[in-house]
């Protein structure tokens, strides 16, 4: 699948951890139909699947997003992503080198994440398709999480950068994400606000609303 800038909209991750009672399908099919742009699959954490259980989810996962047309991204395992065909990976600073796998991740959506300016610079930037920009603000969905950088962290990265995508991630919801959009991210990426949201229709609709 061919990235596009616009498929950053509205970048739904999850796992099994962040559902209450764990259908996390359920939670993924109500998002997709609402209109969510991205899915990333990010299953850690204590509990968290592992081995065939983690890839038959997986394949669930991928197959829902196949059905609306919507990326399927694999947070971490680009082997696991390999092995279920996923439309890309997600990797973090702290996981392989893009450098040393990007031959076997052709054709693939390829997402970094840039929590500051020193990660920006150390960072080889030459097969990332957008770049993952936060904390914005305190979050609870990860609990490694760095200090919130605030609006100021993505309106002073996209002067840094005025070409490569962005999606803002980190505590954000449906009503603190406008300036968030105004400062230059083209995306938002959320964890809570709909895998615990009581009426998953109407928060996304709120979220899209300001890209019309």
């Amino acid at each position: 699948m061919k990235f596009r800038r616009d498929m950053l909209q509205l970048y739904f991750i999850c796992g099994t951890n962040n559902i209450a009672d764990g259908k996390l399908e359920e939670v993924l099919e109500a998002a997709l139909k609402a209109g969510i742009t991205m899915f990333q699959f990010r299953e850690k954490g204590p509990g968290a699947l592992t081995g065939g259980e983690k890839k038959q989810l997986a394949l669930k996962l991928k197959s829902l997003c196949s059905q609306y047309h919507v990326p399927f991204i694999i947070n971490d395992d680009w082997e696991l992503a390999l092995a279920v065909d996923a439309d890309g990976i997600h990797l973090g600073q702290d996981d392989e080198k893009i450098e040393t796998i990007i031959e076997k991740l052709t054709g693939k959506i390829i997402g970094l994440s840039v929590g500051n300016f020193e990660e920006y610079d150390q960072s080889d930037l030459t097969y990332v398709d957008y770049i993952g920009v936060g904390p914005i603000y305190e979050t609870s969905s990860k609990s490694d999480a760095k200090k919130p950088g605030g609006i100021e962290l993505i309106r002073k990265m996209r002067l840094y950068d005025k070409e490569i995508p962005i999606v803002a991630i980190g505590g954000i919801t449906s009503r603190n994400c406008e300036m968030i959009i105004k400062a230059g991210a083209d995306g938002i990426s959320t964890i809570s606000s709909i895998a615990a949201s009581r009426n998953i229709e109407q928060d996304v609709k709120n979220y899209l609303e300001y890209y019309n």
